[in-house]
């Protein structure tokens, strides 16, 4: 099997620059193939001449799966296409690039295929898979990993968990010359053939610890008839958090296949309400989101001293006429007093599960929900109630200062 039979797409948090991405990688020592990245039909060519591979694979670069079936509205049939004379190349590209690009995963409009990846392909002779991601329940990260490759990994895992490995990474000592090599047993490298996985395995955990990555997913972690161990595609998320220290890799953000309400989210650091919000960023948050049709509700919380209730509740009433927020912090009778005197619909929960019970029961009377659906077991985290309220009701409560 081909690597042309994956995805090929290396994407970089949720990001379009998928050579940086492998440049990322193939500069911290991880194994990838050859490739170059062309914006028209002459770069690709002289791409394809440069690698000097006996097989050239050539993949549409979007953001999405699915590119190998995918047609274009050029006529052209499958995003991805193989060739071993680099000669042609040029005219492969030509029907790809500037025209849009239908498949399983893009919207009805489709996407535009601005550059394509020109790159050396690889026959796998194995195929496995390897991630290395943050888990809660270890308090840090742990290593994953399954000699049976699958696009969905999870339904690998349930219909076969004993081909699912874990091996939990302690923080302060990091991945261990021990774990390396045990993952790389199980996922059926043996002989002398193992301390290649391996060694690539501790450089992917630098790689994400480096990055300050949440994930880094190879699938598939393969290997060559030649008896090489190669990273043919992989996904690396980033923590968000972290682009103050990794301010070379954000500043790759493409978003030019955002939608344009992410990208006008983004502009007012969209529902970040912490002490240095501003009225503007609030009355931009609601307004973003009363003005999505398919939106029945909003529970809004805000809790903690360190929160001025007056400013997002100026905020909350410029923007919006029916809301249900939950406000706690401080100059709360002040904020009580600017939305009492709105004119908006109120009523006062008691706490915050009466106030998310309150936001589902008036959804559920028009679209014909549960009236309880959250149940007696229902647990609440204050850090996850971002965003979510009613259209039609507000529900208010305020305490605090």
């Amino acid at each position: 099997m081909g690597s042309h039979d994956q995805s090929g797409m290396l994407k970089l948090r949720c990001w379009r620059n998928f050579s940086y991405c492998k440049k990322l990688m193939s500069d911290n020592g991880v194994r990838v193939q050859r490739f170059f990245v062309a914006d028209t039909t002459n770069e690709a060519l002289e791409a394809a001449k440069k690698l000097n591979a006996k097989e050239i694979v050539l993949k549409a670069q979007i953001l999405a799966g699915g590119r190998g079936k995918g047609v274009f509205n050029s006529v052209l049939k499958g995003g991805v296409h193989l060739t071993k004379d680099p000669n042609v190349v040029g005219q492969l590209a030509k029907p790809m690039i500037g025209y849009n690009l239908a498949t399983k995963q893009t919207p009805k409009e489709c996407v535009k295929v601005n550059k394509v990846l020109v790159a050396e392909d690889l026959d796998i002779s194995r195929e496995t898979y390897l991630a290395i991601l943050m888990d809660r329940s270890c308090n840090g990260s742990v290593l994953v990993g399954s000699p049976q490759r699958g696009v969905h990994i999870e339904e690998v895992a349930a219909s076969n968990p004993e081909l699912t490995f874990k091996e939990k990474i302690d923080i302060f000592e990091g991945i261990k010359d021990s774990q390396a090599q045990r993952m790389a047993e199980n996922l059926g490298f043996l002989g002398p053939l193992k301390n290649q996985p391996a060694d690539q395995i501790k450089k992917l955990y630098n790689l994400f610890l480096k990055v300050g990555a949440t994930q880094v997913e190879v699938n598939p972690f393969g290997e060559t008839p030649e008896g090489r161990v190669v990273c043919f595609d992989a996904k690396i998320n980033f923590d968000d958090n972290a682009d103050c220290r990794q301010k070379d890799i954000f500043a790759m953000d493409d978003k030019s296949e955002n939608e344009p309400v992410e990208n006008e989210a983004a502009r007012f650091n969209f529902l970040d309400l912490g002490g240095s919000v501003k009225e503007t960023q609030v009355y931009q948050a609601f307004k973003l989101l009363t003005a999505v049709p398919n939106v029945q509700a909003i529970l809004v919380n805000i809790f903690g001293g360190i929160v001025n209730c007056a400013i997002f509740a100026n905020g909350i009433t410029k923007a919006c006429q029916d809301l249900e927020p939950k406000l706690e912090g401080t100059n709360v009778q002040e904020a009580q007093n600017i939305l009492s005197n709105s004119g908006l619909s109120m009523t006062s929960p008691v706490d915050l599960e009466d106030a998310v019970r309150k936001a589902v029961a008036s959804v559920s009377k028009k679209c014909h929900l549960h009236p309880d659906p959250l149940g007696k077991e229902f647990h609440f985290s204050i850090r996850r109630v971002a965003s979510l309220i009613t259209v039609k009701e507000m529900v208010v409560s305020l305490g605090g200062k």
